[in-house]
């Protein structure tokens, strides 16, 4: 089941912004601290792995001491190669310095949006979204319908003929008093039909062509209809049930809500940034040109 579009109001710019961020939802939790490797005199403690396997993204699988020696050898090598960078100055070059300060920027920004999201993903806060969203859900029926094919080629006529006779010649024993799902069993030409006895269990009216779900709503509970024709075939199609459709429960969308509650808290704090600050652009961006209407064409 999915939920209304939540993000419909948050401004595409913010989404943007958002969407490029790789915000972790959780801080690296406590860690022993203990110091677990040297180089040259420089420690490695178990809380510098914990952060050197989050840089290191997904790892292949191996074992817990594997993947800790990995990441001594990660965190080593690291050591060993800034060292030579410092040594050779890198560290003073104009461009270095800004990618530094562009590093530390985008760190902070990425630490605030995560507190933002944490604090804004309540309980409370996301139950309140989930009633409000449900409340404005549309009321849906749901049919509960079985069908027999037979399949034609689109552009067939030949075979559209024969295929519309089956159903017919169907519609006929039904009509006598045969069961539906024998029928079925014994003559549809949908594979899966042949093992539940066309059996398609709920759907809304979205989920299949309109020219059935047409037949399918419209038929009384237990009555069966002519002869349908689709895309697929010929179907003769039986309504065993409706139902309102079920409205989807909390836990089944605690996902999306959570990511909602979290990337508005997000969108809001940038859009309140930006509304109390003064940004001032050297620049002017061109406003895209309209399409020139077309010449008359000369007679």
């Amino acid at each position: 089941m999915t939920m209304p579009r939540f993000f419909a109001g948050l401004s595409a710019g913010i989404l943007t912004v958002l969407a490029l961020l790789t915000v972790p939802t959780s801080t690296v939790r406590a860690q022993d601290n203990a110091v677990v490797a040297t180089v040259n005199g420089t420690e490695i403690r178990q809380n510098d792995l914990a952060v050197a396997e989050e840089e290191a993204g997904q790892l292949p699988p191996m074992s817990p001491d594997a993947k800790k020696d990995y990441l001594v050898q990660f965190m080593a090598d690291m050591i060993l190669i800034t060292k030579a960078a410092e040594d050779k100055k890198i560290g003073d070059d104009a461009t270095f310095k800004r990618r530094l300060d562009f590093a530390r920027k985008k760190m902070l920004m990425e630490g605030l949006l995560a507190s933002v999201a944490k604090d804004a993903a309540s309980d409370a806060a996301m139950h309140a979204v989930y009633d409000d969203a449900v409340a404005k859900l549309p009321a849906e029926e749901e049919v509960h319908a079985r069908h027999i094919l037979f399949r034609a080629p689109a552009g067939d006529d030949k075979a559209g003929k024969e295929a519309e006779d089956k159903a017919k010649a169907v519609i006929a024993r039904l009509n006598k008093g045969e069961d539906f799902q024998k029928v079925a069993n014994e003559l549809t030409e949908d594979p899966s039909g042949k093992a539940n006895g066309g059996d398609l269990g709920y759907f809304t009216k979205e989920q299949m062509v309109p020219e059935f779900a047409n037949v399918a709503f419209s038929l009384d509970k237990g009555k069966i209809s002519g002869p349908v024709k689709t895309q697929f075939g010929w179907h003769v199609i039986k309504t065993e049930d409706k139902r309102p459709k079920a409205k989807p429960t909390f836990d089944e969308v605690k996902p999306q809500i959570e990511q909602f509650v979290a990337r508005k808290a997000q969108a809001d704090l940038v859009t309140k940034l930006r509304t109390d600050a003064k940004i001032v652009k050297n620049y002017k961006v061109e406003e895209p040109k309209a399409d020139e209407p077309a010449a008359p064409e000369k007679k």
